[in-house]
């Protein structure tokens, strides 16, 4: 007989909380388990392979929609590897322009924090940046 695991032990093995395993399994990114007598859910060593997957894509970013396609992908012997290329290099992009986004943060905040010294809450710099938050325009002349 094949070795099963129980919902905790899958958890331990794989890092993924309970409660997600619970929600992919909602979400049919992992088949549901078969139950013991007792109504217990035991996994295989393909599902948990399928929700190492899943926490691997989850991990590198990729949305529950995009590592839904993935695996549709996966297992589809006849797809072509430049469907999953597109889907990583589409991903790779949005990854670059969260780092452009966050370099943007960080020259903001180091900008603010080089002209903020012991000065009063109304000529504090970072306070300024903050507050015009919603209005990049004004918090740029900080970053330059």
């Amino acid at each position: 007989m094949h070795e099963t695991l129980t919902i905790g032990e899958l958890s331990r093995r794989t890092g993924c909380k309970v409660v997600t395993i619970r929600y992919y399994e909602r979400l049919g990114l992992l088949p549901a388990p078969v139950r013991t007598e007792g109504g217990h859910r035991t996994y295989t060593r393909a599902q948990e392979e399928r929700l190492r997957f899943i926490c691997r894509g989850r991990s590198l970013g990729f949305s529950l929609a995009a590592v839904s396609n993935l695996l549709d992908l996966l297992e589809d012997r006849q797809a072509e590897c430049g469907v999953i290329d597109e889907l990583a290099s589409s991903h790779l992009e949005t990854v670059r322009a969260k780092i452009a986004d966050l370099r943007q943060i960080e020259a903001q905040l180091e900008a603010s924090l080089r002209i903020c010294g012991k000065t009063t809450r109304a000529q504090c710099a970072v306070a300024e940046t903050l507050a015009a938050a919603g209005e990049p325009e004004q918090a740029s002349h900080l970053a330059g």
